[in-house]
């Protein structure tokens, strides 16, 4: 997963917009190339980060025929829900059916009330996260191919009732994750019948081990929902940030960090008590054995690694090699059989 940072700072591979995007492309092919199974971005707006996901992902669609492509996450306070299905349909239509998309309330941002920028306030009585939640549940009406608009009989061939939006894409409906920030929206997550997609920190902190926390919530969301009785199996995925270190250039970028982001970290993020998983960074062998005891990676089904995009795409593609050959296998990992002739 790239966060698609770009900007000036000494040793950047992506000091302009064009660069983080073009390299995102040519990264997602080399991970491709070496099995990897997805290529997520971030979304952010407002900072030198990847904003616009869906002609990114169409890009790499295009180059692509295996990998998923996804999203970890769509900010939706500031979608217009049903343009939004019309892009995500599209992308996922060119991508044969490829798309994960990763939506949530959004975190933390440089502008104050950006949302309103785009145009979108909350309605009295709402909060942020109430608005970002109403703009989800149009957008997953849409995408399920209802019909969201008044049809007009003199211009739509004599058609009344609702028209849904154009084009559609079967499955996307059930290809939604739910970025949850708590226990509490996991399982909201999971009554809702979206999966699940839970990052590197949790708004709340009970004291535990941030992979014992978050495993705990991961069996919230599965009990929530076999509850609410859907017929299909979740997904569920998780973000570590994996570094190995095999060689001098590794060591020289990662090896201070091993020791600094070796452990859980306790902050205040938006008011609330926050809790940071910690970095894996050292051999890997250490690395593999680590992981394997991360409750959360276990409990999950999918693995999303945090890049350090600014590095470039031959050193993230070698990065992702060393985990594809060297750690992965030890967690379960098989790559995909080459396609036959």
């Amino acid at each position: 997963m790239s966060f698609g940072h770009w900007g000036p700072g000494q040793g950047s591979r992506t000091r302009t917009a064009g660069e983080a995007l073009l390299q995102g492309i040519e990264l997602a092919v080399a991970a491709e190339e070496l099995g990897v199974d997805g290529a997520y971005f971030r979304v952010h707006h407002f900072a030198r980060q990847q904003a616009s996901p869906f002609p990114l992902l169409s890009a790499i669609a295009a180059r692509t025929s295996r990998i998923e492509i996804g999203t970890g996450v769509i900010d939706m306070r500031y979608e217009n829900p049903l343009y939004m299905a019309e892009e995500a349909a599209a992308a996922d239509l060119i991508s044969g059916g490829r798309l994960q998309l990763g939506i949530s309330r959004g975190s933390p941002e440089p502008a104050r009330q950006g949302a309103s920028a785009f145009g979108y306030l909350p309605e009295p009585g709402e909060t942020d996260a109430d608005m970002a939640r109403r703009h989800t549940a149009l957008f997953r009406k849409a995408v399920s191919g209802a019909g969201v608009a008044e049809a007009d009989p003199r211009y739509a061939g004599g058609a009344t009732g609702l028209l849904p939006v154009q084009p559609q894409s079967p499955g996307l409906a059930e290809r939604i994750w739910w970025g949850a920030g708590s226990r509490k929206t996991a399982v909201w997550a999971a009554e809702q019948g979206m999966n699940l997609m839970s990052s590197t920190l949790l708004t709340e902190d009970t004291g535990v081990p941030f992979h014992e926390l978050q495993a705990e919530q991961i069996r919230l969301f599965r009990d929530a929902w076999a509850a609410a009785g859907h017929r299909r199996e979740p997904r569920i995925s998780v973000s570590r940030s994996v570094l190995p270190i095999v060689d001098a250039e590794d060591s020289r970028y990662f090896a201070g960090s091993a020791l600094r982001d070796s452990r859980d970290q306790v902050g205040i993020i938006d008011g609330l008590t926050a809790r940071f998983g910690k970095s894996y960074v050292g051999e890997p062998d250490q690395l593999a054995e680590a992981l394997a005891a991360d409750s959360a990676v276990q409990a999950a089904d999918t693995l999303l690694l945090t890049v350090p995009n600014q590095l470039g795409v031959e050193f993230n593609a070698k990065l992702l090699g060393n985990v594809a050959r060297h750690i992965a296998p030890a967690l379960g990992w098989a790559p995909p059989a080459p396609d036959r002739p």
